[in-house]
């Protein structure tokens, strides 16, 4: 009798017994999330750990993705504190906190060359022209709630669905974060995933609102940017954004720091190290924490339905306002600007360079926009940086 209630209890505490459906739906979620980083190469080095995050979140039992939780005393004072599961530690520690976001920004801003935006400043209203999908989907997401009060978002939730719009991953986290934590899982799947299918989803927009003679105009060779002005750049961006807009400074000022560390030549080995050992180590840890919100009982809503579409909208409009506005700024200038271009104002960087120079050579084969396209590229980058900045001091308070 005494092996049977043993062997009971054994089955009681096994993943077969304790699943539900929806855990199952998402394990499937999951490694549809994995088939499109390893078989499709979809941003791999993202969606790789945040589908295998989502698959360890939804085992049963094992509470890999249970977070620390402060328990109190008698007395009322915080007595003990309940260590929570390995990712709801990491988690808690770089996402809550903002550190994880903070410290991949420092990696990018030192592998980002912003010549192309000195050479040519006109460029940076691309990039903020692209931040209109923002706040177009931030009132979408609002309206939904007249529709059916299961798509009902509070106007942080708007906010952090917005954010998908500028295409930008660790923006997107690091807003959410701060203001809807409830959607990270949701919001950061989207995000990378639209980044992911940018070849797929811009290419469309672009051909449909621009005229073959502008595809086919050609911009002039980009001036040469010394040395002195890429070292001046970061440090003039920070003071500005530091003056004008403090809540976008932990964003910007991690760009803007590991820009400096690759520009100013004199701390190779900390620039190296931001691109490759620590970016890489970052990404790891990112991508299982934000898998880790993936857990059935918080992404099978129809509110995450209503996000994925949103999410879309607010690409595709991002993605077809760079390209009006240069439309736009053409019938003002003499030094023509190819539309195509426009579409890179979206901060996936650089896919979204490579493919307006791809599209662009489809009709003029020796047509070379990729230096023009990084550019609003970057530029995206700090648009997007500013617009979150911008939302956290309106609502974050």
């Amino acid at each position: 009798m005494d092996i049977l209630g043993a062997l009971t209890n054994l089955w009681h505490t096994t993943g077969l017994y304790n699943i539900v459906w929806q855990q199952a739906v998402m394990m499937v979620v999951c490694l549809f999330i994995l088939w499109l980083g390893i078989v499709k190469k979809f941003e791999p080095l993202l969606l790789i750990p945040i589908g295998f995050g989502g698959l360890l979140s939804n085992i049963p039992v094992a509470g890999i993705a249970a977070l620390p939780v402060s328990v109190a005393g008698p007395d009322g004072v915080v007595a003990t504190q309940v260590v929570g599961g390995f990712l709801g530690q990491v988690y808690t520690f770089g996402i809550e906190s903002g550190l994880f976001p903070l410290l991949i920004f420092m990696g990018v801003g030192a592998m980002t060359d912003f010549g192309p935006l000195i050479a040519n400043p006109r460029t940076l209203l691309l990039g903020a022209a692209a931040q209109f999908g923002i706040f177009f989907t931030l009132f979408g997401a609002l309206m939904l709630g007249n529709i059916s009060p299961d798509m009902s978002f509070s106007l942080k939730e708007a906010a952090s669905i917005g954010i998908i719009g500028g295409a930008d991953g660790p923006t997107a986290i690091f807003l959410t974060s701060k203001l809807a934590p409830n959607l990270l899982g949701a919001i950061a799947v989207a995000a990378y995933s639209y980044m992911a299918l940018v070849p797929i989803i811009q290419p469309p927009i672009m051909k449909l609102l621009t005229t073959d003679k502008e595809r086919k105009i050609e911009m002039k060779q980009l001036r040469p940017v010394s040395k002195r002005e890429k070292i001046i750049f970061p440090i003039v961006v920070l003071v500005l954004c530091a003056l004008l807009i403090p809540d976008a400074t932990p964003l910007i000022g991690m760009l803007m720091f590991g820009n400096l560390a690759k520009e100013c030549g004199v701390v190779d080995r900390l620039s190296k190290t931001m691109q490759n050992e620590l970016i890489n180590i970052v990404t790891i840890l990112l991508g299982l924490a934000v898998g880790s919100k993936l857990g059935a009982e918080k992404f099978l809503q129809v509110k995450t339905l209503a996000i994925v579409v949103l999410g879309l909208m607010a690409f595709c409009v991002g993605s077809a306002s760079g390209v009006i506005l240069a439309k736009i700024m053409n019938i003002f200038s003499k030094e023509k600007i190819n539309p195509l271009i426009g579409s890179a104002g979206v901060s996936a960087v650089p896919m979204a360079a490579r493919v307006s120079n791809k599209v662009g050579q489809e009709f003029h084969p020796t047509n070379y926009l990729l230096m023009h396209a990084m550019g609003p590229n970057v530029a995206g980058v700090i648009g997007s940086a500013v617009v979150a900045g911008i939302l956290l001091s309106m609502l974050g308070k």
